[in-house]
């Protein structure tokens, strides 16, 4: 679903033929997931002896994995879809049994020597003759449209995951998409984004849905990379939403500019369905920039776009979760967590994961390097212009409102200031 250049497809089709029987019958028919799943015969026959410790690590059944109830027109019967169902521990384990499941505690290692590192390298030889096998059975349809709107909750998804789990390879990935939006899908002359790629830029200038879901993403890219350019960009694109999109007599946001005569009406969506509603992203967007930003009017503007959907969250809250997530965050006193110290500094790599290991929600994560970052921060506040290492290390301050309690070096200090 990747592209050569970092962005994302739009879809793959659940169905694709059915290669088994092609011979006997002359024909082939769809079935949902034929790609990618796999009988135990099919796996025996690849694997041979491996099949057994395989099968136990995946969750493979005879009659197939597939709960009941899960497979209404009978498409999955005897077959598997992989799925970790044992740690590497428990599979090494089960190894060591002779193919008893493993009832030892988590953490007792096996008695013979064929440790984890030897499970881990057969279930990737394995995984590998399996992947070979599949590469020759017809793939499904790719939709190939890269669109912007999904690139940017794509974005957000990686930089989360990124954040929550330490790994560069989750943060490297969303930066590629991010760049591939900006080199791609916008017009850095006219400051305009774009709504879909697919052998070259589309035509279509971006809706409202666009501008939302990548400022989203590039605030999270933000606060999982530190890079500046991802802020900056995010607010460029903000200011370019607001004019196209802002309703300014009500609040919200239209999903279409006024610009297309052929539009007789504008609307605004008012539900979070399988996407989220452009003004319920917008809303969380311009309250987490206001607290970045300590800007007034950023604020103003979040609060009247919750107060645009008062009524609607009032009666049926539960059709616009995303909103109350913003509402949420503007009912509190945003807090801003701002470590300051160079960003390769071991130290200061410390400090941000401790800022990020904690749920908190309504909290900014910013990051004062004594470089570029920092002075564009400071440009609209002076509380992070002023912030510094303590005693050459650096340090930690926990904000709300910019109003700023002693700045801590210790890890375990920051993690019980964050934990009160």
């Amino acid at each position: 679903m990747t592209s050569p250049e970092g962005g994302f497809y739009s879809a793959e089709d659940a169905d694709s033929p059915i290669v088994a029987g092609i011979a006997d019958s002359g024909h082939s028919k769809n079935a949902e997931g034929a790609f990618y799943v796999w009988t135990t015969q099919e796996i025996d026959d690849a694997l041979g002896e491996d099949a057994r410790v395989f099968s136990f690590h995946y969750g493979v059944e005879e009659n197939g994995n597939a709960p009941a109830g899960t497979d209404p027109h009978g498409e999955f019967v005897g077959k598997n879809i992989l799925i970790e169902r044992h740690s590497i521990a428990e599979t090494a384990r089960f190894r060591n049994t002779g193919g008893v499941p493993p009832v030892v505690p988590t953490g007792v290692a096996p008695v013979d020597g064929k440790g984890e590192d030897s499970v881990e390298r057969l279930l990737a030889q394995s995984r590998q003759k399996l992947f070979s096998i599949r590469n020759k059975r017809p793939r499904p349809h790719l939709d190939d449209k890269i669109i912007a709107a999904w690139n940017g909750l794509m974005i957000s998804a990686f930089a989360r995951v990124a954040r929550a789990l330490d790994d560069a390879s989750y943060l490297e990935t969303a930066t590629r998409a991010a760049e591939f939006i900006r080199a791609n899908l916008y017009d850095e002359s006219r400051q305009v984004l774009f709504r879909s790629y697919r052998e070259g830029r589309g035509e279509v200038e971006g809706f409202a849905d666009d501008y939302a879901f990548v400022i989203q993403g590039l605030l999270d890219l933000y606060e999982a990379s530190f890079e500046i350019r991802w802020l900056k960009f995010a607010l460029e694109l903000q200011g370019q939403m607001d004019p196209l999109f802002w309703d300014n007599e009500n609040g919200g946001y239209f999903t279409v500019t006024g610009h297309d005569n052929n539009i007789l009406l504008r609307m605004k969506e008012d539900n979070d369905s399988a996407e989220p509603a452009t003004s319920s992203v917008a809303a969380l967007n311009l309250a987490r920039l206001a607290a970045i930003r300590n800007d007034a009017e950023l604020l103003a503007r979040a609060k009247k776009t919750v107060n645009a959907f008062a009524r609607q969250v009032a009666h049926f809250p539960s059709a616009l979760p995303q909103m109350l997530v913003a509402f949420d965050f503007l009912q509190d006193s945003p807090r801003q967590i701002v470590i300051a110290g160079d960003s390769d500094s071991p130290e200061t790599k410390a400090l941000l994961a401790e800022g990020h290991r904690h749920f908190l929600p309504n909290k900014v994560l910013l990051l004062a390097d004594g470089a570029e970052g920092q002075s564009y921060l400071g440009e609209t506040n002076e509380a992070i212009r002023a912030m510094s290492m303590v005693g050459g290390n650096p340090a930690a301050y926990v904000c709300e409102n910019f109003a700023c309690k002693a700045p801590v070096t210790d890890v375990s200090e920051l993690r019980k200031l964050l934990a009160s």
